[in-house]
């Protein structure tokens, strides 16, 4: 059996082992998520997670060096980064235009006076750009600051690329350090159906019917949302600007998603996407190297399609009409903080406070939705990774393009 079939396997038996639990015996859910489903979900993420920061300073390191021309590097880095802000800026107004037509504030009764939330101060861009020149680039990778770890990554690469031979000795230990992390990779992998199966089952098991119920309509938007932004916006992309089936893509890169799902978090993700997109996609190493970290960073197009329905729920909550000005504010707002809030931990909730605060709402809305947000933060951090592939293999075509323009013609 493949291990993509494993994960799926273990992914529904999960959730229809926390919704029985849920409602049968919630006591002992509770103590069979203390002492099973807790630990095994707990182990496979920090085994996922121990092998971030190395895997992402040696494959980043090597990518920059292998790419060795620095304006390439420039002109990868531009095409990355404009893609993540465009598709950022189309997920958001998708999940306005669909909140704005089905209304799911309008629907049922909420307790506002139970809305709770305590709103952190977001770094701003210009806080967030100066902080990414690392001071200690040891201490950046101990707290795992991302942005950092890319920069000093990048500056490596292209010393060792500069150096040349003198730098032989230590591109080879990069690369070997570089093949080593991938062999880990697919060592903790064997254990990704068990740890998905507690993931699943804690988080499933922890929310309750009750909870979505209560949130249903809200949750069918954004899910809606987040399923069209995937299919539309990178289907089309990948169609059209990297000439490949979109089918084959997803089918490709579902083993991804799973894993995805089942751990939210885009950073845990990165080893197991980086290793299906050069293996599945044919992202050749330096690109998916650079765009797939630089894009667990960054992009964070499902958590903007969350900004834009939680702004129009919370909107109609509170019987507040938000003028066409506000929602192109609303739009900005998203698209700037998704760069000046990278890396911040709980990012979701901290920039729908800055896009909440942009257009006069109460921040104390968020309460209404924190209840059901980790089991849609599970569907955000797919939408999130595909799009960090989906830009990689769209990079992969432009530059096979960009290299046969520049082939030398022979006359005979």
């Amino acid at each position: 059996m493949k291990l993509a079939t494993k994960i799926i396997i273990a992914l529904v038996l999960g959730a229809v082992t926390g919704i029985i639990l849920n409602v049968t015996s919630p006591e002992l859910f509770e103590n069979l998520n203390k002492f099973v489903f807790g630990p095994l979900g707990t182990i496979f993420l920090n085994l996922i997670k121990m092998l971030v920061v190395p895997i992402v300073f040696f494959s980043l390191t090597l990518g920059v060096a292998g790419l060795g021309d620095p304006k390439k590097l420039g002109r990868i880095g531009v095409k990355a980064i404009s893609y993540f802000l465009i598709t950022t800026a189309v997920a958001i107004t998708i999940g306005l235009i669909l909140a704005l037509v089905i209304k799911p504030g309008e629907f049922g009764t909420y307790d506002v006076s139970s809305a709770k939330f305590e709103a952190e101060e977001a770094p701003s861009i210009a806080d967030t750009l100066l902080n990414m020149i690392p001071a200690n680039p040891v201490q950046a990778m101990t707290e795992g600051n991302m942005l950092q770890i890319i920069v000093f990554s990048i500056f490596v690469g292209l010393g060792i690329t500069m150096l040349g031979k003198k730098a032989d000795m230590l591109l080879k230990v990069v690369e070997q350090g570089n093949e080593l992390m991938m062999y880990l990779v697919n060592l903790v992998m064997k254990f990704a159906p068990y740890g998905t199966f507690g993931l699943i089952a804690t988080a499933i098991g922890s929310q309750g019917l009750s909870a979505i119920k209560a949130m249903g309509l809200y949750m069918i938007v954004v899910t809606l949302s987040l399923v069209i932004h995937a299919i539309v916006t990178y289907g089309s992309t990948v169609a059209l600007l990297a000439k490949r089936n979109p089918i084959t893509f997803f089918k490709d890169f579902s083993e991804v998603m799973v894993v995805a799902f089942s751990t939210s978090s885009s950073n845990a993700t990165l080893p197991v996407s980086m290793d299906v997109a050069q293996k599945k996609l044919k992202v050749p190493e330096p690109i998916s190297s650079f765009v797939q970290p630089l894009g667990a960073t960054i992009n964070m197009d499902g958590t903007a399609i969350m900004q834009g329905v939680a702004t129009i729920f919370i909107a109609q909550v509170f019987g507040h009409d938000l003028t066409f000005t506000q929602l192109l504010m609303v739009i900005l707002t998203a698209v700037l903080a998704s760069v000046g809030t990278a890396g911040v931990p709980g990012v979701g909730l901290i920039m729908l406070a800055m896009v909440l605060q942009s257009v006069g709402l109460p921040v104390e809305g968020i309460g209404l939705i924190l209840g059901i947000d980790r089991l849609l933060d599970m569907l955000r951090t797919v939408v999130n990774t595909t799009g960090d592939a989906a830009c990689a293999v769209i990079i992969t075509e432009t530059e096979k393009n960009k290299q046969t323009e520049q082939a030398p013609t022979l006359s005979v």
